[in-house]
């Protein structure tokens, strides 16, 4: 951790650098109260903690409520300030101020007071998880609710209770999204994509922000092939605003892409591959994933997800997959209050890092090369090639990696395809091919 961007992420701004994995813990416990939603305050006061962390150069957009983007249309901004549910004593059974899940996202504004039975349209419980308070939310339609715990909801007893939502759909707002890019020797682009949009949910979606940090902050110390392109976007309008904004400059320059997101809770890594099914990126992550020996799935698309589908929709067809740990839907907790700071662990977080961080080295060193001694096998004992490497290698595991370069380096095969084949860890393959290029056997 030796850059300024690094240590920036571990100490902002001022302060005693700590782990890594210590500091992406705090900086998720520092989202998670955030009252964000698609547009709003919310997302803005987001991507002013994060620009706190992330290497010099993020971009804030503003795109005004009203925009056609695409085949949508920016939404006004929502913002609230206060909503509560009060009893005929004055008591506040239900408060916003308490928990920015208690109300449905987009709720229109409401005063008043309604009937117990009139009031229990507006309400979202879980009978089988009476605790636990649901996240609901109403972008597109006038609407407005409270969610609670089950348990509390049978405790309310009143004849009648004052509501008040204030709240404000401002059609001259707009929405906010964040975009970073890390330029490369090369024009052609990384995508990494966040969503941004959840409020006080911190597998989904705070973990995915605080690991495209500490991403970033690793990438921006390192020499880049690539470019990289780090998007912090509500989720749907603003992966189809940014689509919609950069389809003449940006999108034809992503060659990778990978949706972050549920990467600090529990449960192995789930891989779903991008539209093309067998994408650089996607053999990137399967090959990373293995020679890490990572207990994982891997899963084919499927238009429905996070904004995966959006980037590989027809008129894109972008190659981006998407990495989560479980996936949404499949643990008790998403979608819940019990998707919180202590359902994350600095464990799962640092190991989604280091998977992310083999998956960029893979795609920086996937080279093509051409055998220059291609008639029979070269002799490599007056080349000096047959001394062990170290790392547990002994001379003829190592002569085994400099043979399979060699053997499928025609100019038709990459690293990637090599590893694929001989089963032998990428790293490897590319301390070969640099050791190979260094005897001039390979161009």
């Amino acid at each position: 951790m030796s850059s300024t961007s690094e240590a920036a992420f571990l100490a902002p701004p001022t302060g005693k650098p700590v782990g890594q994995s210590v500091a992406m813990h705090r900086l998720l416990r520092k989202l998670y109260p955030i009252g964000r939603s698609i547009t709003g305050e919310g997302v803005r006061q987001t991507l002013r903690m994060l620009e706190q962390y992330l290497p010099a150069g993020l971009q804030v957009q503003e795109v005004p409520s009203g925009t056609p983007v695409l085949d949508w249309v920016v939404p006004p901004e929502w913002n609230i300030r206060q909503a509560y549910v009060r009893d005929t004593q004055g008591r506040h059974v239900i408060d916003f101020a308490n928990h920015n899940l208690h109300v449905v996202g987009y709720s229109q504004p409401v005063a008043g007071w309604f009937t117990r039975a009139e009031l229990e349209e507006h309400l979202h419980s879980l009978p089988e998880q009476p605790d636990l308070i649901p996240y609901r939310t109403s972008y597109y339609g006038a609407s407005w609710g409270f969610c609670l715990a089950h348990r509390q909801r049978e405790q309310l007893q009143d004849e009648v209770y004052e509501v008040c939502i204030d709240a404000t759909h401002d059609p001259a707002g707009s929405l906010t999204y964040g975009q970073l890019l890390l330029p490369g020797s090369s024009e052609e682009e990384v995508l990494i994509s966040c969503h941004l949009c959840h409020p006080s949910l911190a597998n989904d979606n705070i973990s995915g922000l605080v690991v495209a940090t500490a991403l970033a902050n690793w990438l921006a110390d390192r020499p880049r092939r690539y470019s990289y392109r780090f998007l912090f976007v509500p989720a749907t309008i603003g992966a189809i605003t940014w689509l919609a904004q950069h389809q003449e400059t940006a999108v034809p320059c992503v060659r990778h892409g990978l949706v972050l997101s549920l990467l600090g809770g529990p449960g192995q890594f789930t891989y779903k591959a991008s539209e093309a099914g067998a994408a650089e990126v996607d053999r990137a992550v399967a090959l990373a994933l293995r020679d890490l020996h990572e207990p994982h799935e891997l899963r084919l698309f499927s238009p429905y997800g996070y904004d995966e589908r959006q980037y590989c929709s027809p008129g894109f067809r972008l190659p981006v997959g998407c990495l989560t740990r479980t996936p949404f839907g499949e643990f008790p907790e998403y979608h819940t209050s019990a998707d919180n700071p202590d359902f994350v662990t600095q464990q799962q977080l640092t190991g989604s890092l280091r998977l992310l961080r083999r998956v960029c080295r893979v795609l920086e060193q996937n080279q093509t090369y051409q055998n220059l001694s291609p008639y029979g096998e070269p002799q490599l004992g007056r080349r000096g090639l047959y001394k062990t490497v170290g790392g547990g290698l002994d001379g003829q595991q190592w002569q085994m990696v400099l043979l399979w370069v060699l053997n499928q380096s025609d100019g038709r095969h990459s690293l990637l395809d090599i590893a694929e084949r001989s089963g032998l860890p990428f790293q490897l393959l590319h301390k070969a091919a640099v050791a190979l290029r260094a005897t001039q056997l390979l161009a």
